[in-house]
């Protein structure tokens, strides 16, 4: 279950309904995939084969086709991170810089946790959304944010397009913003 960290007041969020109201302020998806139907052996698999991460995409087949249908994404695929991932200290640097797409930034977990740190009103500032396996989110274009990994460093999740080349960062320098908040 996803819940929020708004980082200038240190307000949670919980719930789920609770959850969606908040991130629907800010035109932020939000949804829920039954995530206890892959495979308990990849579940906790966080060095997927390209075979493995194929029955991941076929576990999740109708749910990634009907979110694709009514949001206009072309191709999908599965990423995997953990403490295994060669570079993986480097590729978190790369994630956790504040930027934007000319596209939606989707991502399904299905395995581990993340989180999505979104920059919201000038009122609300910077909030995080802590997700969790089943948890899907959408974080609109142009809105800036970063996506990192929690404290154990493990995740397994299907990221979705529009543009048949992925996503391109655009970075959003923002001297307000605090990574350690």
């Amino acid at each position: 279950m996803a819940e929020i960290v708004i980082r200038n007041t240190n307000e949670r969020i919980t719930g789920d309904e609770n959850v969606r109201n908040f991130l629907n302020k800010y035109d932020v998806l939000y949804e829920k995939w039954d995530a206890s139907k892959l495979n308990t052996e990849l579940q906790n698999n966080f060095g997927l084969t390209d075979d493995q991460k194929q029955e991941v995409l076929e576990t999740f087949d109708y749910e990634i086709k009907d979110l694709a249908a009514r949001r206009g994404y072309q191709i999908w695929d599965v990423i995997t991170l953990s403490e295994q991932t060669p570079d993986i200290e480097e590729k978190l640097a790369k994630f956790e810089e504040i930027h934007t797409h000319a596209e939606d930034e989707i991502r399904a977990i299905v395995a581990g946790k993340g989180i999505f740190v979104i920059k919201a009103t000038d009122d609300t500032g910077y909030f995080n959304v802590e997700l969790s396996p089943g948890d899907v989110i959408s974080v609109p274009e142009n809105t800036p944010h970063f996506f990192t990994l929690m404290e154990n460093k493990q995740i397994i999740a299907v990221r979705l397009f529009i543009e048949k080349d992925g996503w391109i960062a655009d970075p959003y320098p923002d001297p307000t913003f605090i990574k350690n908040a």
